[in-house]
């Protein structure tokens, strides 16, 4: 049985438990520098990846990223849905979301994907997002 939106309202004022829901865990491998630099979002504060997915989610989600990158290293980071790309986008883009990562492990991926794609984002090609 699922609360209606009124019924979790009367339970945080009344200081009763509600049910929150988990995040969904999103497990994505990037095997070269091009694809990282296609799925990379700069533009959000904490820095974010487009992960490709059938899975509808809306923006504000809450999502726990396991990444591996270049086939050799692992990050776990907890983010939220900051961009929706829909089935049947224009351009033919590829159905996603972008995670705008989350603390300081989200800060810390940031800046080593920054490290990773230096170089090749100032001749930047096509992107998932902008």
């Amino acid at each position: 049985m699922t609360e209606k939106p009124d019924e979790q309202v009367l339970k945080v004022a009344a200081g009763l438990p509600t049910k929150t829901a988990r995040p969904r865990v999103l497990s994505v491998s990037i095997n070269d520098v091009r694809t990282l630099t296609a799925a990379f979002m700069p533009f959000l504060k904490k820095g974010g990846l487009f992960v490709p997915t059938e899975t509808d989610y809306a923006m504000g989600d809450e999502v726990f990223l396991v990444l591996k990158l270049l086939g050799s290293e692992q990050f776990a980071v907890a983010g939220t849905v900051a961009w929706l790309t829909p089935s049947g986008a224009q351009s033919s883009r590829t159905k996603g979301i972008g995670v705008h990562f989350k603390g300081a492990d989200g800060r810390a991926l940031n800046e080593h994907i920054e490290k990773l794609i230096k170089g090749v984002a100032a001749r930047r090609g096509a992107t998932h997002t902008l």
